[in-house]
């Protein structure tokens, strides 16, 4: 596999070239002289479809950076990824997410540490032995499975979640919750992470006793006290792992049918991502688009908008993804990069933002690029996704206006519109981003599923604490 610098390669720098064009130009009036832009910058994948109308791109555009892709290995590399292959160098791991949610194709391991975890998901909301669930556990072990809860939750249990080390967020967790009828889950990889650790010692002291565990160190559970312990993958990073036993959680509060219907849409997009070309799949689009703001047109800033209450908690979870995967200083072979890699992501649900941070993105000096994720019934807020988006694109063009009143537009947005949204649409909206991001580290030559800044913390954060006692 191709692991040139992409600067090297002679797409970048017709991209380079062909950039110039576009930082003058102007949406409206692109949109203007060809009434067909909004229905040719299009693509469909199941449930959902991508409009890119309003990005400061081109057919010109789109060719050229799959011109970079193909000079980047992009085929070989998504080869290896669904193949299994060690793509995770640093860390000589491969990458195994998808199979996660492969359904009858997953491997043994995996299929049997779902089942049991669907198993004691159904054991738990039938017999009703808890009433209250606890999840003890931080970055991918907390965001994905209360996005999920928080999400698509049917009321059934009382799902709780806590990440932070400040005792406040236990405390508030534990509010009212009777030690017999209450079960902890701690999430940790390898049992020994510190906020969770100490959330888990916390718990306990005040009298609660019954624990499950989610982890690859099982005798680390054992001995702590877990009377049920699920295997976590230790090849899958903790932001790519809610589909795994790291969502119990999740499990927990939607049920078994919509869980499976999670995977189910992600596995949809998985097979989408994997066969279709270039110029028609959606999560290659998506991540080529990003290349295309943050290192041809200068745009370091991202905002997701989600126009559902059900994805307030989507921002935060997306910020893990993109900047912990794609926040990276070197390249596949250690080179340090002369080129930016992931922007700063950060959003709210829609409406909200548009009574904070959308006057920025409107009248700001620098622009900001943004998806506007219309995923409701609700008419309002669909009209509402859908005109600040006109808004940023097309800007306002009356000359008379005072200038404090001028919008400038022309500031790239995307639109991506799900046909309904349930369960297996929230699993093909994260899978989506998944391999947006994938996309990106391929074409940066960087290492997406590595998190040394994260280990540097906490090692740091150890050090002091043992020299404190």
């Amino acid at each position: 596999m191709n692991t040139t610098p992409p600067t090297a390669c002679p797409a970048w720098r017709k991209l380079e070239a062909h950039a110039e064009t576009w930082r003058t130009a102007r949406l409206a009036n692109l949109q203007a002289g060809d009434p067909a832009r909004g229905r040719q910058m299009q693509a469909a994948a199941p449930g959902l479809t991508l409009d890119y109308s309003r990005q400061l791109a081109g057919a010109l555009t789109l060719r050229l950076l799959a011109q970079l892709a193909a000079e980047r290995g992009f085929d070989a590399w998504r080869a290896a990824l669904f193949a299994g292959d060690k793509i995770n160098r640093s860390e000589n791991r491969a990458v195994t997410h998808t199979t996660l949610r492969a359904g009858d194709s997953a491997p043994e391991d995996v299929k049997s540490s779902l089942e049991r975890m669907i198993f004691l998901s159904n054991s738990i909301r039938k017999q009703k032995q808890y009433d209250r669930i606890v999840n003890l556990g931080t970055g991918g072990s907390d965001l994905g499975p209360r996005l999920l809860a928080d999400a698509f939750g049917d009321g059934a249990l009382d799902v709780r979640f806590v990440a932070n080390v400040d005792e406040v967020e236990l405390e508030r967790a534990l509010a009212g919750a009777r030690p017999e009828k209450t079960l902890g889950l701690v999430v940790s990889k390898t049992f020994t992470t510190l906020e969770t650790m100490a959330n888990a010692a916390a718990m306990r002291a005040k009298g609660f006793r019954n624990f499950h565990a989610v982890t690859a160190n099982v005798e680390a559970a054992r001995a702590f006290g877990a009377t049920e312990i699920l295997a976590m993958p230790e090849s899958v990073g903790g932001r790519y792992s809610v589909w795994s036993t790291v969502g119990y959680a999740g499990a927990l509060s939607i049920g078994a049918a919509a869980f499976g219907d999670f995977l189910a849409g992600a596995r949809e997009i998985d097979e989408h991502f994997l066969t279709q070309p270039l110029e028609s799949n959606v999560p290659a689009l998506m991540g080529l688009l990003g290349v295309w703001n943050v290192n041809f047109l200068g745009i370091h800033a991202h905002a997701v908008l989600p126009y559902a209450h059900r994805l307030r908690l989507l921002p935060a979870y997306l910020q893990q993804l993109e900047m912990e995967s794609n926040g990276k200083r070197v390249d596949q072979e250690g080179r340090p990069v002369d080129y930016a890699t992931a922007p700063v992501l950060f959003g709210a649900e829609g409406t909200n933002a548009q009574h904070a941070f959308m006057q920025l993105l409107h009248q700001g000096p620098r622009p900001v690029a943004a998806d506007f994720i219309d995923a409701s019934v609700n008419e309002t807020l669909s009209a509402n996704a859908h005109a600040q988006a006109d808004a940023l694109a097309y800007g306002t063009g009356d000359a008379d206006l005072p200038s404090y009143r001028r919008h400038p537009g022309s500031r790239p947005s995307s639109v991506l519109k799900f046909r309904n949204f349930a369960a297996a649409g929230l699993g093909r909206l994260l899978a989506l981003y998944e391999h947006k991001v994938f996309t990106q580290g391929v074409l940066w030559n960087i290492n997406s599923f590595d998190q040394w800044g994260v280990e540097l913390g906490k090692q740091l954060a150890q050090n002091n604490l043992s020299g404190s006692n």
